[in-house]
Parts: C-alpha cells; sequence; structure tokens
C-alpha cells in the first residue's frame, strides 16, 4: 500500500487528486495540507511513503519543502505536481531534491505512473520537461544512465544575463569591438564584461573557457 499526502491550497484540487488516486488499488492519500508548514507537520506525524506537493502555497510553497525534506533527510518520496513547465520552477524543483516533476495538465495514467514510479524509489519527469532537464543537468557524453537520472549539477557561480551573452559571443571567435558592436556597448564594457566572465569561469585563455563552458552545460 502506498501512503500519500496531499499538500495544495485548493481545496477542490486536493479533492479531485484524491478522488483519482483512491479509486486506484493500493495507493491511500492518509491526510493533507493547504500550506508548506502543514505539509512538513503532517508528514512527520504521518510518516507517509510519497508526497504530492504543489508549488505555489502559502506560509513555505513546495519547493521550499522539498528542499527541507531533502535537508534534514526525511524518509519520504517527493512528487512536484505544478501547472507550470518552466524551466526555472523545474531547475529550482529537482535542485532542491524532488524525486519527480508533473504538470497538472497530465493525464491520469502518466500521474498514476508518475505516483507509483516515485513510492518505488526512482525518478519521473514528465516528458514535457525532458528537455529542460537534458540542458541543465546531464552530461550525456559521460554520464551513465544512473547518473542521467539524479545528475544535477549546481554552478558554483552566478552569470549575469550580459555575461550569458558575452560568453556566447566569445566562443564564436568574437573580439571585443565586435562584441561591443552587436550589444551596442562601449569596447571598454565589453572588456570588463568578457574579464568578469573568465574570471568567474577561472579560465585563462579561449580553450579553458571553452572547456569550462562545456563543463557547466553552459553551450
Amino acid at each position: 500500500m502506498i501512503n500519500v499526502v496531499l499538500a495544495d491550497d485548493h481545496v477542490l484540487v486536493r479533492d479531485g487528486i484524491k478522488a483519482l488516486l483512491e479509486d486506484q488499488t493500493g495507493i491511500t492519500v492518509i491526510d493533507e495540507a493547504s500550506n508548506g508548514k502543514e505539509a512538513l507537520e503532517v508528514i512527520a506525524k504521518n510518516k507517509p511513503h510519497v508526497l504530492i506537493v504543489d508549488i505555489r502555497m502559502p506560509e513555505m510553497n513546495g519547493i521550499e519543502v522539498v528542499a527541507e525534506i531533502t535537508k534534514n533527510k526525511i524518509d519520504v518520496r517527493t512528487l512536484v505536481l505544478s501547472m507550470h513547465d518552466s524551466e526555472e520552477y523545474v531547475v529550482k524543483s529537482i535542485q532542491a531534491g524532488a524525486d519527480g516533476y508533473l504538470l497538472k495538465g497530465a493525464s491520469k495514467e502518466e500521474f498514476l505512473k508518475a505516483v507509483n514510479n516515485v513510492a518505488a524509489g526512482d525518478k519521473y519527469f514528465t516528458g514535457d520537461v525532458s528537455t529542460i532537464i537534458m540542458n541543465n543537468f546531464v552530461n550525456g557524453n559521460t554520464a551513465t544512465k544512473e547518473e542521467q537520472k539524479t545528475a544535477i549539477k549546481e554552478l558554483p557561480f552566478k552569470l549575469t544575463k550580459r555575461e550569458r551573452q558575452i560568453l556566447t559571443l566569445v566562443l564564436e571567435l568574437k573580439n571585443n569591438k565586435d562584441i561591443a558592436d552587436e550589444l551596442a556597448i562601449s569596447k571598454r564594457t565589453a572588456e570588463v564584461h568578457r574579464f568578469n566572465l573568465m574570471k568567474k569561469l577561472e579560465a585563462k585563455n579561449l580553450q579553458e573557457l571553452t572547456n569550462k563552458a562545456k563543463e557547466y552545460q553552459l553551450i
């Protein structure tokens, strides 16, 4: 029997999910929560196998709940169920330690498959976000299949939007003047951005910069 806790601030959503799950043999919704803090309290009390959690909730959002569970090594599997397919939400959820990410528009069959997979100790990410996962976490040439399921490459630095633009142009072998002309900035500004970029990636030359960009899946 898979014991599930639902965490969503919309009662109608919880009722719909509960009805769907309890129509299946082997799955029971043992408790519910309407905000993040309540979800953690319910988990501590009931010790469910799976937490199905929405992202946007009061008190503490779903990503923060997952991060807290991961940080404290709480024995519960986490499936984020969200209406958002944006890269930001997907990446943050996985970095927090989510075992699965599913969109609320998923079919009944996919939803049940996700719950069962996560409960069994596997990862489950809907096909709609698989490209995001590949682009952000998987080093496809060197990672094993097992590593590809869980690989998370968190940047030890933060690049600004402008620095990412500079990186792209530098790797296209454009000089500072060309970069300045293309971005409508001064040559001096282009030089400063390039210097900061090289410093953040600890690269001394173009080859090292290219290698670092590949290592952190920036290209």
